[in-house]
């Protein structure tokens, strides 16, 4: 199965610095994709101030939601409107649930990425219940994130190396798949890693390495990789490590200097809530842009 190319990039906005930051690099992602990009901003209505709140004894609160509807709009069709002209980048307003707003936009809209910042700060301390962590969680298409603030900008995507992490479950497949398909959209230089877990910070496998130290995992893991890479055609092979996944994972691709970083998300089941630990802990930590498959 092919994956179709990334067309349409969905921008989540919240006037926050962190989107402000991030612009420039929504815009180069555009660029190496020859995609479309669409911002939409999500009224809250959890975010009624005190004041609104005593209105709600005088006035119905549909009332008091499109004032709020009128005033956001007004403010987002004047926002960023350098780096998306308002002709050239649609935008979407709704109401409701920021998180399932943006993931329901996204199935209903057929978009093929959503691009959001990590809000570096709070949101490292409190990913889970976050905006953008039940985007990744619900999401019918791969999140790219990425930490941005005003002092903080990520690898501008000019390096065009990208670092798929695979696991030996099912899911793998879909990983590797969209991997390869956006790498080569990107015409960035894809390369994969496996990390046997040893619960410590890892070092790559070699032929020499001691018989305690996971080789029969590392044996395991080699086959199941060579085996998936010729499914789909990826010349590469994988690099295999040993050690603690999360910060094996992100040594590894900070010291490749690697653009992006990819990585599945669902459990082993497929299931419905498939943000694994893994994935939550690797977005939440990552210094660098990951994309969640």
């Amino acid at each position: 199965m092919t994956m179709a190319r990334i067309e349409k990039i969905l921008f989540p906005v919240n006037f926050s610095p962190s989107c402000i930051a991030m612009a420039p690099y929504v815009r180069r992602a555009a660029t190496l994709f020859n995609a479309v990009v669409s911002l939409v901003h999500v009224v809250d209505p959890a975010e009624l101030d005190l004041f609104e709140l005593y209105e709600l004894y005088v006035r119905p609160v549909a009332d008091i939601l499109e004032d709020h509807r009128v005033v956001r709009r007004e403010r987002f069709d004047a926002f960023l409107t350098s780096e998306f002209p308002l002709a050239d980048s649609p935008r979407v307003l709704l109401s409701g649930d920021p998180a399932s707003q943006i993931s329901e936009l996204a199935k209903n809209d057929s978009f093929d990425l959503i691009i959001m910042p990590t809000h570096a700060g709070r949101f490292r301390q409190a990913l889970l219940g976050s905006t953008t962590a039940r985007v990744i969680n619900d999401a019918p298409c791969p999140v790219l994130t990425s930490r941005h603030a005003e002092t903080i900008a990520p690898r501008p995507l000019t390096h065009r190396q990208w670092i798929c992490a695979l696991d030996l479950t099912p899911y793998a497949d879909i990983v590797l798949r969209t991997g390869k398909a956006m790498s080569e959209q990107a015409r960035a230089e894809l390369s994969l890693v496996h990390v046997v877990n040893s619960g410590k910070r890892g070092r790559l496998a070699s032929p020499n390495m001691d018989e305690n130290l996971h080789l029969e995992e590392v044996r395991r893991a080699s086959g199941m990789l060579e085996a998936l890479t010729h499914r789909h055609g990826v010349p590469a092979s994988a690099l295999i490590a040993i050690g603690s996944p999360k910060d094996t994972i992100l040594d590894f691709v900070d010291h490749t200097e690697a653009d992006v970083l990819i990585i599945g998300r669902s459990s082993p089941t497929g299931s419905t809530g498939r943000l694994t630990d893994l994935t939550y802990e690797i977005v939440r930590d990552s210094p660098f842009s990951v994309l969640s498959v």
